[in-house]
């Protein structure tokens, strides 16, 4: 028994821990790389960069903690999830990679509808039928770039991308496999009537297998650029948000995680598939294999603050959280519909786009980004009230990612939603996650039920307050409103207007 690493592969950068053969954090590590948007509505990664990522964060991981890579036993990854990444027989990539905010698949979803009807996609994958997955994507390459496509023998997720590279072995696990859209997700296999529909090959994607399954060892090269040995495992990993429900300790059903990242994914384990009849919620694998997973992958939340700070020439999030906190809950009437790229809640449009609206003379950039942060905290709500209406989700959201270090931020998640939040100690959560996948199967820790009652651990706790819970009432309800009123004109552009 070694020393393990668990990655967070997101979107903005990769981050890593390391842990000691005692199950101890013995280093932490980040490497960032950026996000391309070619079109409004594309956005697009070079996937050697998270290569190239992976291994400056080991590399500073062996550093910082002085543990010898013959130490290092085993390697997890928890990647983001809903990308595709086209290589060739040879395992090179073909195009960059197409990555889970990109909408540019809206027509082949629209085609696909004419094959199979929505609500059937819906009953066999669990999924609504949406171009954020990446059933779509590929559809879209095929349509748009078919020479490239027929050079195409794997159209791997991330995660799935990543094991190759350093594996040699086509593999995904259920939990990517089940945000493709091509996944049987009670039956816990590719869809052949799927498969059928789009009259798409399963084996593109890989094999599926358990998150904790060993996909193999370490090849020459691979293990030569991480400075790692070839005897280093690689377990199979799962999705990102995944691993986060993993690192906030939702090892059976209970509380609601909210994985406060570039995108906000929202998820609660069930025992059993739960299919949510309006479509907010869709119904994944969970990366423990005992339970479903069932989540709003994510609206963006995160990567609107990072927005909003750019636009506003404000890189510093502390000088941008300390202008939020000077205007008043419910930001003196302006509010903010987080879809930037897409909404994702109160219901799914492909078509919607980011909106600011009751903006006056008075309001300042703290009005725009407190307004911001209140708008993802109502899309939350959304999506807890959902929960909740379904008889899940506990009494209390863990809050996880970076967001959870905004003291503010939660503050009025706890206001807007009227429930308990409680932030995780760790604030690489993912990659918590992704390290105890690695630890269970190296034997550091004999189940997850283990690693998370080792690993996981809450700093603080954010009480609702009745006062400014009563002003976001008000302030939800106009959200809600401003949504309704436009989501018509949303769904009615025509698909260049989107882009």
């Amino acid at each position: 028994m070694g020393c393990v690493i668990g990655c967070d592969v997101g979107t903005q950068s990769l981050k890593g821990l390391l842990l000691s053969a005692d199950g101890k954090v013995a280093a932490r590590a980040s490497s960032s790389y950026p996000v391309n948007f070619p079109r409004p509505g594309w956005a697009e990664q070079d996937p050697r960069d998270w290569i190239k990522a992976l291994e400056i964060v080991v590399a500073r991981l062996l550093a910082t903690s002085g543990v010898s890579a013959y130490e290092v036993k085993t390697l997890g990854l928890a990647s983001q999830v809903d990308g595709l990444v086209a290589v060739d027989q040879n395992g090179k990539v073909l195009r960059p990679a197409i990555i889970w905010m990109d909408r540019r698949a809206e027509a082949q979803c629209e085609a696909l509808a004419g094959q199979i009807p929505r609500e059937r996609v819906f009953r066999i994958t669990g999924l609504n039928l949406d171009s954020s997955h990446v059933g779509p994507k590929i559809l879209w390459l095929r349509d748009n770039e078919p020479e490239l496509f027929r050079a195409v023998k794997g159209a791997l997720l991330p995660g799935a991308y990543l094991v190759s590279q350093l594996t040699g072995e086509y593999v995904v696990d259920y939990s990517n496999a089940s945000s493709s859209m091509l996944y049987d997700v009670s039956g816990r296999a590719w869809s052949q009537e799927m498969l059928a529909a789009t009259d798409l090959d399963g084996r593109l994607l890989g094999q599926i297998s358990p998150s904790l399954a060993i996909a193999g060892n370490l090849r020459p090269e691979a293990a030569k650029g991480l400075r790692l040995t070839p005897a280093t495992k690689v377990v199979v990993g799962c999705g990102d948000e995944h691993a986060a429900c993993l690192g906030a300790g939702l090892v059976a059903p209970g509380p609601i995680c909210d994985i406060a990242g570039t995108a906000e994914p929202v998820g609660t384990a069930t025992a059993a598939p739960v299919l949510d009849e309006s479509g907010l919620v869709e119904t994944h694998a969970h990366a423990d294999h005992r339970w479903w997973l069932l989540e709003n992958p994510g609206f963006v939340s995160g990567g609107s603050l990072r927005w909003v700070s750019d636009v506003m020439g404000v890189p510093d999030y502390e000088e941008l959280g300390s202008a939020a906190s000077l205007a008043p809950p419910g930001s003196e009437g302006l509010v903010f519909l987080p879809c930037m790229s897409g909404a994702m809640t109160p219901v799914w449009n492909g078509k919607a786009r980011g909106v600011f609206f009751g903006l006056a003379m008075k309001h300042s950039r703290g009005h725009l980004a407190r307004a911001v942060m209140e708008g993802c905290a109502y899309a939350l709500r959304d999506i807890a009230d959902r929960f909740r209406a379904l008889g899940l989700g506990g009494e209390e959201i863990r809050v996880a990612g970076g967001g959870a270090r905004s003291a503010l931020w939660c503050q009025i998640k706890a206001d807007v939603t009227g429930w308990l939040v409680r932030t995780v100690r760790e604030p690489e959560s993912t990659a918590t996650g992704a390290a105890m996948l690695a630890g269970v199967a190296e034997g550091v820790y004999s189940s997850l039920d283990e690693a998370a009652s080792r690993m996981v651990a809450f700093a603080n706790c954010y009480e609702p307050r009745p006062k400014a819970h009563l002003v976001y009432q008000e302030s939800y309800a106009t959200y809600r409103e401003v949504y309704a009123a436009l989501d018509p004109i949303f769904t009615n552009r025509r698909q260049d207007e989107c882009f």
